[in-house]
């Protein structure tokens, strides 16, 4: 991903997320997310050294980008051998084509480069499309659990790990 990008993979975040959290989130946070805050707070990512995690697109054959990952170290487990996956979305509409498949195989390519042999993720105990995802490409949840706060709704989230 460069700076070029990141209008594009704000829209795809917020879109996945307003897609894939509908019912899951409360639904005036989701209302409150734009493309426009997204991609400012994107592009500081872009001001800073690069250190930490590593974004990555996926484009059609137009050059458009469709999908984007980002992984870096694993946050909170105290191992310097896991990688996690802090995000993963494709554009709403071309859910199904296969790009979220490209993108983790990528991501998984990335970890093990870098050193990895584990990669973790968290994933919305209520979002079963990705739970089913995540599990077809070789995922499992390990029984860590977390929760999020939402507009003070609490959202429950499982930790899905896979050995690269």
């Amino acid at each position: 991903m460069t700076d070029v990008d990141v209008a594009a993979v704000s829209a795809i975040r917020v879109n996945g997320w307003k897609a894939a959290y509908a019912g899951i989130l409360p639904q005036p946070y989701l209302d409150r997310m734009t493309v426009e805050a997204d991609a400012r707070q994107r592009r500081q990512h872009f001001t800073r050294p690069k250190i930490g995690p590593t974004d990555l697109v996926a484009v059609d054959s137009r050059g458009a980008v469709v999908g984007w990952a980002c992984l870096g170290p694993c946050r909170g487990t105290g191992t310097t051998t896991a990688s996690e996956l802090y995000a993963l979305y494709v554009e709403p509409s071309l859910t199904g084509t296969g790009i979220g498949r490209a993108l983790i195989e990528a991501v998984h390519a990335h970890a093990l480069a870098g050193g990895f042999d584990l990669m973790l993720l968290w994933v919305l105990t209520g979002n079963t499309v990705a739970r089913r995802f995540y599990e077809r490409a070789g995922y499992a949840a390990d029984g860590a659990v977390q929760a999020d706060d939402y507009d003070g709704v609490s959202v429950p989230e499982m930790r899905y790990r896979r050995a690269l």
